[in-house]
């Protein structure tokens, strides 16, 4: 299986820092060019399956990027983690705000949850039941997810066998490309994050305009 990851587009609130987690926000302007970037860029790939998670800002990256040829199927188990009562407040609010819980969260996350929200360890429990599915299920296919940074780092981990708690040591940007191959040997990653193309494709859009 060749197993794509993609970030969705910019939203207002990845500009203003804030934590969005299960929140529904859409894609801003930028966000919307950066999709159809990320189209052109995976124009050459023959995708059997995309796989979206149901929050509006994955779910019309995908849409761009399906450009009507391909159903894109949504899974609440790409949904970005939960982080309840922070969510819409930058660190800093947090930080004020939550002191106590923040410290928990950043000293353990996998067992500490934001306020209402979700651990690191029920993340990636669904994450796992995620990954599980598409390696039952689509061997020798050509598979795109477009989900969210931090449910993304949680399923390299899982592919790669390291603990969850290094998900952090793995940068996924915004509208950013990266994928995975697995073997029955194991998992192998071809590429990681990967925005380089995708500004050389909004440039040329620009001065196509």
């Amino acid at each position: 299986m060749k197993l794509f990851l993609v970030r969705h587009g910019q939203t207002d609130w990845n500009l203003a820092q804030r934590f969005q987690g299960q929140s529904n926000i859409p894609l801003n302007e930028t966000g919307r060019q950066q999709a159809m970037a990320l189209a052109d860029r995976l124009a050459g790939e023959r995708f059997d399956i995309i796989y979206s998670s149901g929050l509006q800002r994955a779910h019309e990256t995908a849409n761009i990027i399906a450009r009507g040829k391909i159903e894109v199927q949504t899974d609440a188990r790409l949904r970005e983690v939960d982080f309840g009562d922070w969510q819409g407040l930058t660190y800093n609010a947090i930080k004020e705000s939550h002191p106590e819980a923040l410290r928990a969260w950043e000293n353990d996350a996998y067992r500490n949850a934001p306020p209402n929200g979700e651990t690191l360890g029920e993340l990636t429990m669904r994450v796992q039941s995620m990954l599980n599915h598409l390696l039952e299920n689509c061997q020798g296919r050509n598979v795109l997810l477009v989900a969210h940074g931090g449910m993304l780092q949680s399923l390299v981990c899982l592919a790669l066998n390291l603990p969850s708690t290094m998900y952090w040591q793995f940068q996924i940007s915004v509208a950013s490309v990266s994928q995975i191959a697995f073997y029955p040997a194991g998992a192998i990653v071809n590429l990681w994050n990967d925005t380089s193309r995708l500004f050389e494709t909004s440039s040329a859009r620009k001065a196509g305009d």
